[in-house]
């Protein structure tokens, strides 16, 4: 990407934690490198006016966020997966020690999931996120609170890991 400089620089320095970000958003690797993808496909055309404002990571979270909206607002309930194969993991991802977690949240309402990953890892105000997914403040609230009480009663009901969690 000759013709937009600092493009090349910013997709090294920030694709893992983009990915992170991905997958704490989708709870599956595969959507999570999708979502990058398709981000850094429109940050890149956005990249000339996106850098002039100097925030070209938070215009690229909240694609990945709108993005990930937009599917599941397309997606029939029925989710097709299948089982990656045993033994891929990548450093990027959680580890065995966390893996509880990320399968709670992973059954949570995308849009619950959403809301508590904005609240909790990207660390934005109810203001924020309900201008981030396009609701109000109070559903902002409302969401957060389900997920995290589902979160509890299933973290709560499931068996310890290696005496952690």
């Amino acid at each position: 990407m000759d013709d937009e400089p600092g493009f090349d620089d910013f997709v090294a320095e920030q694709t893992d934690a983009l990915l992170r970000y991905g997958y704490v958003l989708t709870g599956n690797p595969h959507d999570a490198a999708d979502l990058v993808q398709e981000a850094l496909v429109r940050l890149c055309g956005a990249w000339p006016r996106v850098k002039r404002k100097d925030s070209p990571h938070s215009y690229a979270r909240i694609t990945m966020a709108r993005l990930h909206i937009s599917i599941w607002r397309r997606r029939r309930r029925e989710q097709l997966t299948g089982e990656p194969p045993e033994g891929v993991h990548h450093e990027i991802f959680p580890s065995d020690e966390e893996q509880g977690l990320w399968e709670a949240l992973a059954v949570l309402p995308r849009r619950q999931r959403a809301v508590l990953v904005l609240r909790y890892y990207e660390q934005l105000s109810d203001a924020e996120i309900a201008k981030v997914l396009g609701i109000s403040a109070g559903t902002v609230r409302s969401q957060a609170f389900r997920g995290l009480d589902k979160l509890r009663s299933a973290l709560s009901s499931a068996p310890a890991t290696h005496g952690s969690m």
